[in-house]
């Protein structure tokens, strides 16, 4: 697998990233674009990684419809493209602090190259993996057996996959080339959020930046 996150892949300030920076980010943002690549059909869903001992993905696991046109595209040839994005949002010369500053748009996105194994026996384990992830906040977790006798009416009508990466790259363009002052004000006056949760996570190690980040 030629995995972005090794250090000689990194070739930009914005690809330099650890491991557990893909995993939470396709953990707090799992829908994905899965894109054929015999057809036009892609289809949004729900994924959930799994990784190896060193944190790298290897593979998404996920589910769809019976009759998504998706499926029958992915058995002709099971390559696919699998697009993340995360948080993103403008920034202005206002949130600069810098009038002859260009403006810009930060984000984060994953990008992987797949081969995807339709397999009807991973069904059960594709939606129970989905619903404890996204249950797993909830003060009382729902699970999939609670629907009772709908659950077996509804489960002819979808299928699993495992999503086996062959390639995976990623991009946080987070503020990394900023001056210390920029980033400063940039982190200060943009809407506190995911967006800026992120941009400091991403600038821990900005030269004269650590510590300045963390409290603006």
């Amino acid at each position: 697998m030629n995995n972005a996150q090794t250090p000689t892949a990194q070739r930009t300030p914005y690809e330099a990233f650890e491991p557990a920076d893909v995993r939470d980010l396709l953990a707090s943002y799992p829908l994905a674009w899965v894109c054929a690549r015999v057809t036009t059909d892609a289809s949004l869903l729900p994924l959930i990684g799994v990784y190896n001992a060193a944190g790298d993905l290897v593979d998404l696991i996920g589910h769809f419809a019976c009759s998504n046109p998706l499926g029958a595209a992915l058995r002709a040839d099971p390559r696919a493209s699998i697009l993340f994005t995360g948080p993103n949002g403008y920034v202005s010369p206002n949130h600069a602090g810098r009038r002859n500053w260009g403006p810009t748009w930060n984000y984060a996105q994953v990008r992987v190259q797949a081969e995807i194994a339709v397999d009807p026996e991973l069904t059960a384990t594709a939606v129970d993996l989905l619903v404890e992830h996204v249950e797993r906040d909830m003060p009382l977790p729902w699970t999939a057996r609670e629907l009772g006798e709908r659950y077996g009416q509804l489960m002819p009508h979808i299928v699993g996959f495992r999503a086996r990466v062959i390639e995976m790259s990623a991009v946080f363009k987070l503020g990394q080339t900023e001056d210390v002052p920029t980033l400063r004000s940039i982190l200060s006056t943009l809407q506190q959020g995911e967006l800026t949760g992120w941009m400091r996570r991403l600038n821990q190690a900005h030269p004269g930046a650590q510590g300045q980040c963390d409290d603006a």
